[in-house]
């Protein structure tokens, strides 16, 4: 028989790391599609250079909380946030604040790969193009190549540039949508669940890759995989029911969690 599904009862707590000024910064947020509450009061505080993890069952809030993060909800007919969000203290839902500018400075990436119909030179251009961020064609060239290497592909596909990205393999797809991701120069790194359509060998690149670019980006990333927060994470938030039931440093989560409920969750009781 399946053991019941549990029902929070504590208040959740607020995480507010010590050290370093968080680079994104959630105060007292909730989160609606049209009158259903999907997160409630989330507090969380996110420090620079660091790969938070969100764990959760599925319909937890996991990614509506991710994509609140670069407003990519906004295009959701009835969707609206309550309580604030800040990067580097401002607040991005300000009306002085563009969407458009918000979402060059915090990337995002799919679960699913999703790279255009063009050439794996022509994806990672793409965002150069729109936002003129390349002065000239070798300057261009010399970016796309440079964000390709730092999604660890270059090697890959350096012959073959003007090929087109669909005959990738999945796993290198998923890292050329990273690298297309990178090309803009983002602050933030939001990845959903980005290697679970993957093979273990494309997943672990997919890891090493994450661990690498923390040096230079805050990463937020949702994963339903244990093992895989574990291994990446520096921080380890669980949601359940669109509350932040937990945050804490990863091998505190995973080792003495503080809420009976996490370590329910994460020893496989339920979820």
């Amino acid at each position: 028989m399946a053991a019941p599904v549990p029902t929070p009862t504590m208040t959740p707590t607020a995480f507010v790391p010590a050290g370093a000024a968080a680079k994104i910064d959630v105060r007292q947020m909730h989160f609606y599609y049209g009158p259903r509450r999907v997160l409630d009061n989330v507090t969380l505080q996110i420090r620079p250079h660091e790969v938070t993890a969100l764990i959760g069952p599925s319909g937890c809030g996991k990614s509506t909380f991710l994509r609140s993060i670069n407003r990519m909800n906004d295009i959701v007919p009835g969707a609206r946030v309550e309580g604030s969000i800040c990067i580097d203290g401002q607040d991005i839902y300000a009306p002085s604040v563009d969407p458009v500018d918000l979402r060059r400075r915090v990337g995002m990436v799919f679960q699913k790969s999703n790279p255009f119909p063009k050439s794996i030179f022509e994806n990672v251009a793409y965002g150069l193009r729109i936002n003129r961020l390349a002065r000239s064609r070798e300057e261009l060239g010399g970016r796309v190549e440079s964000s390709l290497k730092s999604a660890a592909l270059w090697d890959e596909v350096k012959d073959r540039l003007h090929t087109s990205a669909l005959a990738l393999s999945g796993g290198q797809q998923q890292r050329l949508c990273i690298a297309r991701a990178l090309a803009v120069e983002p602050d933030i790194l939001l990845m959903d669940e980005p290697a679970s359509a993957l093979d273990p060998i494309a997943t672990q690149r997919i890891e090493e890759l994450v661990y690498q670019l923390k040096a230079r980006y805050t990463i937020v990333i949702v994963t339903h995989n244990m093992q895989q927060a574990a291994r990446v994470s520096d921080v380890t938030a669980f949601f359940w029911l669109g509350k932040l039931i937990e945050c804490d440093r990863t091998n505190k989560i995973f080792t003495a969690p503080s809420q009976k409920l996490t370590e329910d969750y994460v020893t496989g009781r339920f979820g």
